[in-house]
């Protein structure tokens, strides 16, 4: 089985793909970034808005596959700049503050200004587990 996940609280995708695709029992999130879409703009006031802003935006789409991110088993970070490690680790750490998931982080050349992006895979429990 594989289901296109949509919503309405996380950026609509720039390009040809999906925020999301339900794969068995795996959600697979395309990567975020910092775009708020209540404020229609991107958070770009420090790497810490910015990593807040992109899992806020990724907890919206695990949601909106009937998932959370306690079931995340596993995330790719892109850092524009690596010296920026610390800042968003930090931040992570928040939203992911035990047992968090298997995680790769990178220095990778980010699209227009922002300076990290974030994928990831999650456990989709079965119905009513």
């Amino acid at each position: 089985m594989r289901r296109v996940v949509v919503t309405d609280r996380a950026p609509k995708p720039a390009g040809p793909y999906s925020q999301a695709i339900i794969a068995g029992d795996f959600v697979y999130v395309a990567g975020q970034g910092p775009m708020d879409v209540d404020a229609g703009q991107m958070v770009l006031d420090s790497v810490g808005a910015e990593t807040r802003q992109v899992l806020r935006n990724i907890q919206s789409i695990l949601e909106a596959a009937g998932t959370t991110l306690d079931n995340v088993v596993k995330c790719n970070v892109y850092l524009a700049d690596y010296h920026d490690f610390a800042e968003m680790n930090a931040v992570y750490q928040e939203f992911f503050p035990q047992e968090p998931p298997a995680r790769t982080t990178v220095q990778a050349h980010a699209p227009a200004e922002i300076r990290v992006e974030i994928d990831c895979v999650a456990y989709l429990p079965p119905t009513g587990a």
